[in-house]
């Protein structure tokens, strides 16, 4: 084979460069979709990445026959399509939340210095699947693939708190999840509501007096509760006025997986 020319050589570097600034162009174009400005026209996104309005209405068609974008009727402008998401769906069928969490889970202990947990719901039972042990010497922990059926254990609370509550009711009378103490069905209900709106469930001792756990839902993609980040700690050593920095802390490590996972978080 004869060796390649330099103007050979010269004008396929040239091509690698121009493909590689096309394809720099589009993700630039579907980066101005934003959550907060879902809608573009070609002027908006000529102006956000530096390019002439005929080479952003280009890259527009072409993602537009691709699905990747499509109009809105009212407005003409455009918003991200369907397509994106056949392109996305298989990074986003095989994110181990495990995996995605774990960072979190070590920040979340090396700030509480408590035992830190990701409990994934089984249908009916809160299963420990990760689990970063508190350094201090006196501390809760808990085998891997531990299962909690208690309705008063805060990773129980948390996954049914956006359960349907015909459906947590059924898990009741059923009894999949046990309800200790005097707390009727109504007024666990009740109580899972508070978890739902508060983003976070507590469990003073209610379950083992001499131990405290908070938690907070992970969301995925789709906005579904897919995990539960525990804090779990001795009493003795989590005063009540400490539960409310405890909590925020949880949420805060737990909102930040949701938006790995990516999450439709504001």
């Amino acid at each position: 084979m004869p060796p390649t020319s330099t103007t050979d050589a010269s004008t396929a570097s040239e091509n690698g460069a121009r493909g590689t600034s096309v394809i720099v162009n589009v993700l630039q174009v579907i980066r101005c979709f934003t959550s907060d400005e879902p809608l573009q026209g070609v002027t908006e996104i000529a102006a956000q990445v530096g390019l002439h309005k005929s080479s952003v209405s280009r890259i527009l068609a072409t993602l537009e026959q691709e699905h990747v974008v499509e109009r809105d009727e009212s407005s003409r402008k455009y918003r991200l399509g369907l397509g994106l998401i056949a392109v996305a769906g298989p990074l986003l069928a095989n994110l181990d939340v495990r995996r995605i969490a774990m960072e979190d889970l070590q920040t979340l202990c090396e700030l509480t210095g408590e035992t830190v947990a990701l409990a994934i719901w089984d249908g009916s039972t809160a299963v420990t699947v990760e689990q970063v042990p508190s350094p201090q010497k006196i501390k809760h922990t808990s085998a891997l693939g531990s299962r909690y059926n208690t309705g008063l254990s805060a990773s129980v609370q948390v996954p049914l708190a956006y359960m349907d509550p015909d459906h947590v009711r059924r898990l009741l009378d059923t009894c999949p999840i046990r309800l200790d103490g005097d707390i009727t069905p109504e007024h666990y209900l009740e109580r899972l509501a508070g978890v739902r709106r508060q983003g976070h469930a507590v469990n003073y001792g209610e379950t083992s007096t001499d131990e405290v756990g908070v938690a907070a839902p992970v969301f995925d993609h789709r906005g579904k509760v897919v995990a539960t980040i525990l804090v779990a700690a001795p009493r003795y050593r989590i005063p009540e006025s400490a539960l409310p920095e405890l909590t925020r802390a949880c949420m805060v490590a737990a909102r930040r997986v949701s938006q790995r996972l990516g999450s439709p978080l504001d």
